[in-house]
């Protein structure tokens, strides 16, 4: 990479920076309860709206995992999430009525919130709908993880995403709040995945799977992306670029070997086709606040209308992390 392009980087994550400082104007502490935390406390960060009905679980299965706090926005909810998290006692939170869309669709707000709070710790950013997997994670707590990471001096944590789906129509099955969302959403696409590299920013470019297969089929390259980089070693210096697909400086984006190999990396399962989902596509549709003008809810939308049941012959019914590591969508690395 020439100095040219190396220059507009460190102009473009300082603009990144820039932006998350003055997002800060948009955001009103309801509780902040990062006073007293260790030095080595993990965290997970995430932007929110209308998701009362995935929180109890969600957090649970962060505590488990071994995340210390959270830090959280609530973007306008109207369902009681902004009430119900209030009362979390390991939970910090903020509130805005602010535009998602402005905001760069929330990380203006957690890159402010990273920078403040984050620097020196190992972050989580997921949403509410996205759980990680990582090797032996039935086993070993995250911290496990993390200290490896520290061990091999390896700031960035690799994971795909990895659309989970009932068998049957989407709508068949009620879930209800608190609920292990994988009791209903137990299937995935073991293959049909697309990867390229970004010339840009150094990252993997991953798509593919059931989004691509039914509601992307005639136009696959508008698929969305699935490479995720969601557990760093957090710096105030750094910024993500576009969701938590890629990150500046450049060189933490470079988490995968050339083709996804050896290196250790993970999953996020993402719950997102619960019955819930149709409601959900019809509100953001109604607000616009998503990429262009929310036209992946559109296409799923529309997919949904014709093909309410994900579920094909292909589909592989999740059973653990070495399933996952076996057909090549994860690794342990030298991880032992």
């Amino acid at each position: 990479m020439g100095f040219l392009s190396s220059y507009r980087l460190r102009w473009h994550r300082r603009r990144l920076l820039f932006r998350g400082w003055r997002s800060r104007h948009d955001l009103t502490v309801v509780a902040d309860r990062a006073d007293g935390q260790r030095d080595d406390a993990i965290f997970a960060f995430t932007t929110l709206r209308n998701e009362k009905i995935r929180l109890p679980y969600f957090l649970t299965y962060y505590r488990n995992l071994g995340v210390n706090h959270f830090f959280m926005v609530d973007n306008g909810s109207t369902d009681g999430s902004l009430e119900y998290l209030r009362a979390q006692p390991d939970v910090s939170l903020w509130r805005t009525e602010a535009s998602y869309k402005d905001s760069r669709f929330g990380m203006d707000w957690l890159n402010h919130l990273l920078r403040r709070y984050g620097h020196g710790h190992w972050c989580l950013t997921v949403d509410p709908d996205e759980f990680f997997i990582y090797p032996f994670c039935e086993t070993r707590p995250i911290r496990a993880l993390t200290d490896w990471l520290d061990a091999t001096q390896i700031r960035t944590f690799a994971a795909m995403l990895l659309d989970m789906y009932p068998k049957g129509p989407i709508t068949a099955q009620i879930y209800r709040e608190g609920q292990d969302p994988f009791e209903i959403a137990q299937w995935f696409d073991s293959g049909n995945y697309q990867i390229s590299r970004n010339p840009a920013y150094g990252n993997l470019w991953v798509q593919g799977g059931p989004r691509t297969r039914i509601f992307f089929a005639e136009n696959p390259k508008q698929a969305p992306a699935l490479n995720k980089i969601p557990l760093v070693k957090w710096h105030r210096s750094y910024a993500y670029i576009s969701s938590t697909h890629m990150l500046l400086p450049r060189g933490l984006n470079l988490a995968y070997d050339a083709w996804g190999g050896e290196k250790a990396s993970g999953v996020l399962l993402h719950a997102k086709f619960l019955n819930t989902f149709a409601a959900k596509a019809d509100e953001e549709i109604r607000r616009g606040q998503h990429y262009a003008a929310s036209a992946e809810y559109k296409a799923y939308q529309q997919g949904l209308a014709a093909h309410p049941d994900v579920w094909c012959r292909w589909s592989e019914k999740y059973i653990n992390w070495r399933q996952l590591e076996i057909l090549g969508l994860m690794s342990k690395g030298n991880w032992a």
